[in-house]
């Protein structure tokens, strides 16, 4: 499956509300002050030792012309919209294009991740992209195998159920990669790799029922991470495929319950919105529980 089957990135999130709500807090401000420039009520013109340019780029963070602007008179709607506008520039830019969080929702990240973790996605190691579209301006680097991402569903089917939904997942093949997996053996261009057994998993909250699974280290390209595989049988298997241009193969750490791009596909470079870099927070919201111990980095 590639670019062209996925469903369009765009879908409404966090970052399109932000959007629409500054949207409409600069169309406020201005039929606000059209109105009042023709009534007379106030003068909306910058100062004469500031630049138009200058004046111009204010308002755009500001949604005023000078900090001296007197706006108290105006309706509550426009104080509202002149206070509120460069809070809301701010999250979104901070949101947009450095650092966003993300809750992971189930256990197919298990052991690196449980349901309930909070975690910090890196939007800016890979390039600058623009928020909403996810259009890339400046690339600084590429993914790498054994990297954990989060990325827009593909949703090559067209499922409704899966329309702009955010997964999270790592990287195990790179553009170019000839991959396959056969009995929880994970085999990259003719390599296996490296897998060391470390003993039962012993799971808390939502992963209890993953008690007693076989923990394993698997290496990949000398960077290792915990995986988690079923005592009973192995997970679902791939024959030998090669990974097409644009395009990442990705799988969960719980092979065994993981729906991932052996089930429907490839990841598009395009649709990667960062690399998950730490966990801020964990609340287990099946038990109500919180685990500090939980909080920051990972493999």
């Amino acid at each position: 499956m590639t670019i062209k089957n996925a469903e369009a990135f765009f879908a409404w999130d966090v970052l399109s509300w932000l959007f629409v709500a500054m949207a409409l807090a600069v169309v406020i401000v201005l039929i606000d002050l059209l109105v009042s420039k023709k009534n007379n009520q106030i003068n909306a013109t910058a100062p004469e030792k500031k630049s138009r340019i200058g004046s111009f780029f204010y308002f755009l963070v500001f949604l005023k012309f000078s900090k001296n602007e007197k706006y108290r008179h105006r309706p509550k709607v426009v104080q509202w919209s002149i206070e509120m506008f460069p809070v809301l520039l701010l999250v979104l830019v901070f949101r947009g294009f450095i650092f966003e969080p993300f809750r992971v929702p189930s256990n197919s990240m298990m052991p690196t991740l449980l349901t309930g973790d909070f975690i910090v996605v890196n939007k800016f190691d890979y390039g600058l992209r623009l928020p909403i579209t996810n259009t890339r301006l400046v690339k600084f680097s590429s993914p790498e195998r054994g990297d954990v991402i989060v990325f827009r569903y593909p949703n090559y089917e067209k499922n409704p159920g899966y329309s702009g939904v955010d997964f999270i997942k790592r990287i195990v093949a790179l553009p170019g990669d000839v991959i396959s997996y056969q009995k929880d053996q994970l085999i990259i261009n003719g390599k296996s790799a490296d897998v060391k057994k470390i003993g039962p998993y012993v799971g808390i909250d939502s992963g209890k029922p993953m008690d007693n699974y076989r923990l394993v280290r698997e290496v990949i390209d000398s960077s290792g991470h915990d995986l988690l595989l079923n005592p009973k049988g192995h997970s679902k298997d791939l024959i030998e495929i090669t990974i097409p241009e644009g395009h990442y193969f990705v799988m969960g750490d719980n092979r065994s319950h993981s729906s991932d791009s052996r089930f429907w596909g490839f990841v598009p470079e395009d649709y990667i919105i960062g690399r998950a870099i730490g966990i801020w927070l964990h609340w287990d919201w099946n038990y109500n529980t919180m685990q500090f111990s939980r909080i920051g980095g990972f493999d």
